[in-house]
């Protein structure tokens, strides 16, 4: 198996900022130590390390931690005061009508599903601001502004407005986006068989933006979209773009 790689975004003496790939543990599996994962890798690089907060496995992009003791209870205040912005973006099922509009629905776990989540009158508070960034017939790429930062959050709101994310198998339909899902006459050549566009969530976090520990200046990083999240938003515009009527708007 291919030994993963992380790219390093910003490295000090205070903080690292990783773009984190999708299919790589924040930190060990509880069951299975051999698999890798961000919290030893960085051990291994850099010695000391205090992991602030995670993405799971299949999610991708901006994660940050600490360096040193100092660093981590400054960045984890910011965290536990809401004054970090966490900017996600994700492909989600169906044509979101309001182009602007806060989430706020308390999230629980599940009893029947263990290690995943649901709405729930008596969970913690949850919210989310939603801003549609390009409608597809099919499909919506939003961009979710975490306020609260529960477990599966931004999946457990979307799906609870209607709208799971394209790719979900757990709180969506969805395994895996094929082509042949959307395009017209889709032939496969003799014998060939078809692979997902993607074949993991459609979730990734494209931006964390929070105050330096110690210069105090406020930083903001920008991960550009995974290749798999690039292709399905390719295949999306190609062969999913909006109707438009004469009016420019879309039917």
């Amino acid at each position: 198996m291919k030994k993963p790689t992380l790219k390093m975004m910003y490295v000090d003496d205070d903080v690292v900022v990783i773009d984190k790939p999708p299919g790589l543990l924040s930190l060990p599996d509880r069951y299975d130590r051999s698999l890798a994962n961000i919290r030893e890798m960085m051990a291994a690089e850099f010695g000391e390390i205090f992991m602030i907060h995670r993405l799971d496995k299949d999610t991708s992009g901006v994660m940050v931690m600490a360096r040193n003791a100092e660093a981590h209870k400054h960045l984890n205040d910011q965290f536990e005061f809401k004054t970090v912005s966490k900017i996600y973006h994700a492909i989600v099922s169906g044509v979101v009508d309001r182009d602007e509009f806060p989430i706020d629905i308390p999230i629980s776990p599940d009893p029947k599903r263990k290690g995943l989540m649901k709405p729930s009158a008596r969970g913690k508070e949850a919210h989310t601001d939603i801003r549609v960034i390009e409608k597809f017939r099919l499909a919506s790429l939003l961009e979710c502004r975490l306020i609260t930062g529960r477990t599966h959050q931004i999946r457990v709101h979307c799906s609870a407005i209607g709208h799971p994310l394209l790719v979900d198998p757990d709180y969506g339909k969805m395994s895996e986006f094929m082509l042949s899902s959307i395009k017209r006459k889709f032939n496969l050549a003799k014998n060939a068989v078809e692979r997902p566009i993607i074949d993991r969530v459609t979730l990734h976090a494209r931006s964390l933006a929070f105050t330096h520990p110690t210069s105090e200046k406020q930083v903001e990083f920008i991960s550009e979209y995974p290749r798999d999240f690039s292709a399905a938003l390719q295949v999306l515009r190609k062969y999913a773009a909006p109707y438009s009527s004469v009016f420019g708007e879309y039917l």
